[in-house]
């Protein structure tokens, strides 16, 4: 095993593109994300908007719009086609559109419309726009309605009570500040450090078949896969370990991000994270024993982590045959434990089905590894 080890470690600094991709890019990755939104939200988004009433209630809806923070007014197109180009191009996320006679027409309690479209290509963006978009529109409606019913004699305060009836208070739990950057960073950062662990396991194993070394790779560690194995893996966790640790410290220490539950249990969750990333790399690695197609897998099965684990829709409200394959994925089951222990405070007793679920994955390997034992031996690459 001694041996197995060290031999491990010589792999890993016989190439500077082995530390490189283990610990400059997903350091350069977390840093990335973290400073990219460290506003917690995309503000002063390019919009546009189309005045076609020119009227003292429009001029007044467009400031409305421009005084929003999270929308930029930057261009006044004078037709609806301009307003379109503008943003099949891409220099706009969306525009908003005041009809002719608008002001006029809602005086008059004729029905009016006001449009607005969004670029929901560009998701965060689009919802964003198109939220700032439906506040003014109905701030807009609201101030037409009190002044038609006060300009009839009805009472103010009564017009307000009826527009009105139900004030609401929205105390957001676990993430207070509505920032963005405190749920995806969280859930980004550790999904691409899953994508790396994959490539690296998958490379550092089945390159000794592709080069036909694997045979004299099983005797040095006494003929013993189990072994042999754990002198790859060993070294490589051990640098994934402390890249983990350091994205915890970068979240939860540099930016403050909140942790309202277990330190120890979010620690353990990210070095079992890693172990059962290594673990089904490992796994896939067994049961396709040839390095382009093992690493093509584990491409397509990270980057649809990035989809599938949760992080931006509900698994729960996804079609059957596609949320089940969540459940496959190592990411998925420390982004639970992530949502309950770090966000809502949960104790470790309530998050204990996704450490079990982590440990599983690392029993994977022992079911294949057989396979993996016999390609060895005859060692046979597939270009």
């Amino acid at each position: 095993m001694r041996k197995a080890i060290i031999d491990g470690f010589r792999q890993l600094v016989s190439r500077p593109i082995y530390l490189i991709v283990m610990v400059v890019v997903p350091m350069v990755t977390a840093w990335f994300l973290i400073d990219l939104m460290r506003e917690g939200l995309p503000l002063q988004l390019p919009t546009a908007i189309v005045d076609l009433d020119h009227t003292t209630t429009s001029r007044r809806t467009v400031r409305n719009l421009a005084a929003n923070e999270l929308v930029d007014v930057v261009y006044s197109p004078e037709t609806y086609h301009d307003a379109m180009e503008l943003l099949r191009k891409g220099k706009i996320y969306g525009f908003f559109m005041i009809p002719s006679n608008f002001e006029r027409d809602a005086v008059s309690g004729k029905e009016t419309t006001i449009t607005y479209y969004v670029n929901l290509a560009y998701y965060v963006p689009g919802s964003l726009s198109f939220k700032s978009f439906k506040q003014t529109a109905v701030t807009t409606t609201g101030g037409i309605m009190v002044t038609s019913l006060v300009s009839a004699g009805v009472d103010e305060g009564m017009i307000r009570n009826m527009i009105q009836p139900v004030v609401t208070q929205v105390h957001p739990y676990g993430n207070p500040w509505t920032n963005y950057s405190i749920y995806l960073s969280n859930s980004f950062i550790p999904c691409a450090l899953q994508l790396i662990i994959f490539q690296i396991t998958a490379f550092s194993f089945l390159q000794e078949i592709k080069r036909g070394s694997s045979i004299r790779w099983i005797q040095d560690a006494g003929g013993s896969i189990v072994k042999a194995c754990f002198g790859k893996l060993i070294p490589q966790y051990l640098i994934f370990a402390t890249v983990g640790m350091a994205m915890l410290g970068m979240l939860y220490g540099f930016s403050h991000f909140p942790l309202n539950g277990s330190t120890l249990g979010m620690v353990t969750a990210m070095l079992l994270f890693i172990a059962a990333s290594q673990a089904f790399a490992l796994t896939i690695c067994s049961i396709i024993p040839n390095l382009r197609f093992a690493l093509s897998i584990l491409s397509l099965i990270g980057i649809l982590s990035f989809s599938i684990a949760g992080f931006s829709f509900p698994v729960e409200q996804m079609y059957g045959g596609v949320g089940i394959f969540s459940y496959i994925l190592p990411i998925r089951y420390y982004f639970l434990i992530y949502i309950n222990t770090a966000l809502n405070g949960y104790e470790l007793y309530y998050c204990r089905w996704e450490f079990v679920g982590l440990i599983v994955f690392l029993a994977l390997p022992f079911t294949m590894l057989w396979k993996l034992k016999r390609y060895a031996y005859h060692p046979v690459y597939i270009p």
